[in-house]
């Protein structure tokens, strides 16, 4: 069963902009929080956006100031609006569910452990 479904990749330029949504159709329970991880050909996973404990948004380092993560609980959906792309954002995008509330210390949203549920993940790439 498709838990979470990603859209929006494409191929853009750099400098470009694009935006990636998530949704929900196969979780019938409530959404804790929702994250954004990517990963790039022969790399690992790395998180990219976020909500953390307190609902306030986390960023990686490199995407702080150029992505923004919108998450919506009722309609259990998340966007990822990234701007000023740059050949290294090419990568696979996923999304991610945490569903069960956590007991504090349970729960980071860096942390891909974190979570409940994975898409499958839509291809962006940066390439002139």
């Amino acid at each position: 069963q498709v838990r979470l479904v990603e859209s929006g990749g494409a191929l853009v330029q750099p400098g470009g902009s694009l935006t990636l949504s998530c949704a929900a159709p196969g979780v019938t329970s409530g959404v804790f929080a929702m994250g954004w991880f990517r990963q790039a050909p022969g790399k690992e996973r790395l998180f990219v956006a976020g909500r953390d404990w307190i609902q306030s948004t986390r960023y990686a380092d490199a995407v702080r100031d150029r992505f923004t993560m919108e998450f919506n609980r009722p309609l259990k959906t998340a966007t990822l609006q990234m701007t000023h792309l740059e050949p290294e954002d090419t990568a696979v995008y996923y999304c991610a569910a945490r569903v069960t509330t956590p007991l504090p210390g349970q729960y980071t949203a860096a942390d891909p452990a974190s979570y409940d549920y994975w898409g499958q993940g839509t291809q962006v790439i940066v390439s002139s």
